[in-house]
């Protein structure tokens, strides 16, 4: 059998880098300890701050970024994988921004990196509004890092109401899909489990959704319930809060080409025109 521990980091970000790592560090300290291969963080891992003035005072390029080079330095200290869900970034080629996911590799270097393609640009009945795009750059690929056990799927929480991009990811051979979110309470509570089992479902890969949860610093509430779903739907592990906390579980990974041979949608697809 092949296997792969994964850990999901559990998090109420913060609005500074410093204070963000801070917490983050000893979760992932004992995910490491617990034996954990790959350990996923969050969106918005680094900061979160609702006031964009604000928030593009203390954004940073990503080499310069505090957070995420206190991350690369825990994960050539710990000898694990991290994948920082995402770090909010100032981008290097112009004045804008992105929502980056950031795969570091055991010895601290980073492997792979993904921006957010789909922008959170709603009104939420409840009166919230969100227009992700005034700030940030969407990125325009998808993208695979790898594992010990097989290739990882990023996308970024907004991205788990788009199934074309999980279908492309599960087609480039990915065996897992990473799914770090922060995601409003009202849209938690209704859809995040479901979004996940069908994700999960319609590839034939295991969701790994860690989530940032509870009220933040700078008020925004989140619904955490950070969870993983294996390949035929079923929840491998949640934790039932949003409170900070890490969630480990060991991934059986011949449950993916199990269920992919059962169901295989992946290779039944078709062409068609219309409407």
């Amino acid at each position: 059998m092949t296997s792969l521990r994964v850990a999901l980091v559990q998090l109420r970000t913060q609005a500074t880098q410093a204070a963000s790592l801070a917490q983050a560090e000893p979760l992932i300290r004992q995910a490491a300890a617990d034996g954990a291969e790959l350990v996923v963080t969050p969106e918005g891992s680094n900061l979160l701050q609702r006031n964009r003035e604000a928030l593009q005072t203390v954004m940073r390029p990503l080499a310069d970024d505090g957070f995420v080079n206190g991350v690369r330095a825990l994960a050539a200290e710990l000898k694990v994988r991290i994948l920082i869900g995402s770090a909010l970034v100032k981008r290097d080629q112009d004045e804008g921004c992105a929502n980056r996911a950031v795969a570091v590799g055991p010895d601290g270097a980073i492997e792979a990196t993904y921006d957010k393609i789909h922008m959170f640009d709603v009104d939420l009945p409840t009166g919230e509004r969100h227009r992700e795009s005034s700030l940030y750059v969407p990125g325009d690929r998808a993208v695979t890092t790898e594992t010990p056990a097989g290739k990882l799927g990023l996308t970024i929480c907004y991205d788990l109401r788009f199934p074309h991009l999980y279908r492309r990811l599960a087609q480039a051979g990915a065996v897992a899909i990473a799914v770090p979110a922060a995601f409003t309470r009202p849209t938690g509570e209704a859809h995040w489990e479901t979004l996940l089992r069908a994700r999960a479902i319609e590839t034939g890969a295991y969701i790994l959704a860690a989530a940032q949860g509870g009220t933040h610093e700078d008020g925004r509430a989140t619904w955490g319930r950070s969870t993983i779903v294996a390949p035929w739907g079923e929840i491998v592990g949640k934790l039932d809060h949003d409170a900070p906390g890490v969630l480990i579980a060991d991934l059986d990974i011949d449950a993916v080409g199990k269920a992919r041979a059962a169901i295989p949608n992946l290779l039944n697809g078709r062409e068609f025109l219309g409407p």
